[in-house]
């Protein structure tokens, strides 16, 4: 059975590491095409997806965990 405790702890363990990821390649991606370097651009699109994709993975393990 699922209780309240665990899923507030993967709210905010995926929030907190989904948010970390994602805003540090928005960071670095945004640095550098500002210094004019394109490649930050590969930086800058896949940081959100990213950072939910983290939080689906830990959603798993507690499902995995669970079953």
């Amino acid at each position: 059975m699922v209780t309240r405790s665990d899923i507030l702890i993967l709210g905010l363990t995926a929030g907190v590491i989904g948010s970390l990821t994602g805003g540090l390649m928005l960071g670095i991606g945004m640095g550098l095409v500002v210094q004019g370097a394109h490649i930050g651009w590969l930086l800058i699109l896949p940081g959100a997806p990213l950072g939910g994709g983290i939080g689906y993975l830990l959603a798993r393990k507690l499902a995995k965990q669970l079953g």
